[in-house]
């Protein structure tokens, strides 16, 4: 067992612990401590719990920070390198308490661009995000992703 130095939170080891094994350490009634093998902790707990995730947030920005890691290269290389964008994953789940449509959204910078170059840019986008975001071809076959692309204006 090993203590999260910052929390003092006990995880215990696991001998099948692997590059990104990840662990949840009960922290008080149905809250958690998340703790990757770098050290990063989340805390995670029921929706609407101050200073916590709940699980189906981090499912979201799972999936939002994939796809951003996933199309950063395409849009940095027509935007520059210093281009600041943002991913949002938005949606609920349902009444059987299961995500059947999450839509994200895209905010990019796109002024520069005309509009056959914006169009040319989602497609880019669309390619990178279906062939290298792991999180969204694990759980695109049961939910429903939805992506759009916003212009910030900038």
């Amino acid at each position: 067992m090993t203590k999260t130095p910052a929390t003092g939170i006990h995880h215990r080891e696991s001998a099948r612990a692997a590059d990104g094994s990840v662990s949840a350490a009960r922290t008080g009634v149905r809250t958690f401590e998340g703790r990757n093998a770098s050290g990063a902790t989340v805390a995670v707990g029921p929706l609407g719990t101050p200073g916590h995730f709940s699980p189906g947030e981090l499912l979201k920005l799972a999936l939002a920070a994939c796809s951003g890691m996933s199309a950063d290269a395409v849009i940095s290389r027509r935007l520059g390198d210093d281009v600041a964008f943002t991913v949002w994953a938005h949606g609920g789940s349902d009444p059987d308490n299961r995500y059947d449509r999450i839509d994200e959204e895209l905010l990019i910078p796109l002024a520069e661009l005309d509009d056959a170059e914006r169009a040319k840019l989602a497609k880019l986008i669309d390619a990178s995000i279906a062939r290298s975001c792991t999180v969204a071809r694990s759980v695109e076959q049961d939910i429903e992703i939805v992506k759009e692309i916003v212009d910030v204006g900038e």
